[in-house]
């Protein structure tokens, strides 16, 4: 897909669905205790894996891409008592590492077995009724890892017990999941490197059922905030809350601090307005730890090579691990926008700004964030962006949204 030189439309307003993460963290609650109403579901393919998955009978469930899904169905069907599953999915999750979540699983009385390759899908999962109620794992791993465990807890008959191991990672992204918990009547607690999770008599089914909207998905809106800070111009979103259950909503900081975008409120209809300052004074470098957002650094890598501000990103050590091993690859497409940078396994540093070459074209990696955080680049030079389909695993409406904000530079 080719972006020309574009420029953005003034005041335009854009509005996204509902959280990817919030979507399927309710959907395996639902699953278990069929007593949430969902509203404003994520139209992610994610997502619609996810939904597609927990309504087969099938004895083979694929989640092709869906990362978010291998991990949470993995503890899903451990738990379900007489049903043996294999989960498997696309060559690059056949690459992506379940050890830690199946060792916890298997100290909890699971029954798991690699299919192929030892700590990597396909899994058999054979589940069985599970007494144990105190696991420990890695705290540095993969929040999802974790979010898995939490969303069985309840369901468990003694509940569960989680022992963070190390230092904490991604910790927004727990503690929204034990929001979630919270609103659908699951009693928890976090103290200290401890999670407890209350078996709940609350939350069996056919109880009073309780309607949650989920608020739309931050991390999609970071793509605005760099056409807002690039452009200087207003962009409106619609259905993101104030108060926000989402790790991402911290975009709302950073982009206020380091590139002078305002994010104004407004009551009706949840609408945000992004406002750039005309006047702002750009820093003379971004210093900033983003252990707990990791998923909008790619963006703001972009937004800063796009106003040539040095940058040095730590906190990365998760993307390793994603549909890409999306450090390297974002050091590889950073240079074609013209910037050096030098990458560790969790951080990723400008060395030196530089003119790019006409032809731009930018490899995507089968990696949703990789299309999208680029894209506001049109905004410098023209671009191509490859494989541009792979939006549709998070944001499926994205170019069409893209299009509508942006006008060709004549």
């Amino acid at each position: 897909m080719v972006l020309e030189h574009s420029h953005l439309k003034e005041n335009k307003t854009i509005e996204i669905s509902g959280s990817k993460s919030i979507s399927n963290r309710l959907l395996i609650l639902h699953q278990l205790f069929d007593n949430i109403l969902i509203q404003n579901l994520s139209n992610s393919q994610d997502t619609q894996l996810l939904q597609a998955a927990l309504q087969s009978d099938s004895d083979i469930i694929d989640i092709h891409h869906a990362g978010t899904a291998m991990r949470f169905l993995t503890s899903y069907y451990a738990i379900q008592e007489g049903k043996t599953v294999v989960l498997t999915g696309s060559e690059r999750m056949k690459q992506r590492p379940i050890k830690f979540l199946v060792d916890a699983l298997r100290d909890l009385g699971a029954e798991i077995s690699y299919l192929e390759n030892e700590g990597f899908p396909p899994l058999k999962i054979s589940g069985k009724k599970i007494l144990k109620s105190t696991v420990r794992i890695p705290a540095n791993i993969s929040s999802q890892f974790i979010t898995s465990l939490m969303l069985i807890g309840a369901k468990l008959e003694n509940g569960l017990q989680i022992k963070l191991e190390g230092t904490v990672t991604s910790k927004p992204y727990l503690e929204m999941t034990l929001k979630i918990l919270r609103t659908v009547g699951i009693n928890n607690h976090w103290e200290g490197n401890v999670i407890k999770i209350q078996p709940n008599i609350h939350t069996e089914k056919h109880s009073q059922s309780i309607p949650f909207v989920v608020e739309s998905d931050w991390s999609s809106a970071s793509y605005y905030y760099s056409l807002a800070a690039i452009s200087r111009k207003t962009i409106n979103l619609k259905w993101f809350k104030q108060f926000s259950l989402q790790g991402d909503s911290r975009i709302k900081e950073i982009y206020w601090k380091f590139f002078g975008v305002n994010t104004i409120s407004e009551g009706a209809e949840s609408r945000i307005s992004l406002l750039p300052e005309h006047y702002f004074q750009f820093p003379e470098k971004i210093v900033l730890n983003m252990n707990d957002c990791p998923d909008i650094a790619q963006t703001l890598c972009v937004t800063a090579t796009s106003l040539k501000i040095p940058f040095e990103i730590t906190g990365l050590e998760t993307l390793k691990i994603k549909e890409t091993d999306r450090l390297q690859a974002l050091k590889s497409e950073l240079f074609k926008i013209g910037c050096i940078a030098e990458i560790t396994d969790d951080s990723i540093v400008s060395q030196k700004f530089f003119e790019p070459d006409e032809n731009i074209s930018i490899a995507t990696y089968n990696d949703h964030r990789m299309a999208m955080s680029f894209a506001p680049f049109c905004l410098i030079k023209s671009l191509t962006i490859e494989n541009p389909e792979v939006v549709e695993k998070s944001y499926p409406n994205f170019w069409l949204d893209f299009a509508q904000i942006t006008e060709k530079t004549n």
